[in-house]
């Protein structure tokens, strides 16, 4: 079984940034996609940013440009740098295999809050 730590939240001013890292208990490197997902207040969590073993990534439209995701199979750490922050980006984010089935769905953390504000 496998449990992801997330870790880099905190406070920031719009516009800026933060670097979130994602540690799992064991090996990733045979998850073909990992993703960072987020769950703003009264909504749904979401998958925000999505890589896949061999480097591949896409983002949701409201993040194209402005993060980044990145994955080191050998530490077994997955990365998510945010710039540019804006208040809509305030939520809680967390990794997971993409999907989170099977296996994975009792693999969540608890995640690290991010809150844009000024």
């Amino acid at each position: 079984q496998v449990q992801f730590v997330e870790s880099g939240g905190g406070l920031v001013q719009p516009g800026g940034s933060l670097r979130l890292s994602c540690a799992a208990s064991r090996s990733i490197f045979s998850i073909y996609a990992m993703a960072w997902y987020r769950q703003a207040p009264g909504k749904q969590r979401a998958l925000v940013a999505r890589i896949t073993r061999d480097g591949r990534t896409a983002y949701v439209d409201s993040v194209k440009g402005r993060f980044t995701i990145s994955r080191d199979n050998a530490k077994n750490t997955v990365y998510l740098q945010t710039n540019s922050l804006k208040p809509e980006d305030t939520a809680v984010y967390y990794c997971n295999s993409d999907p989170p089935s099977g296996i994975y769905e009792g693999a969540w953390g608890q995640g690290t809050q991010v809150t844009v504000s000024s």
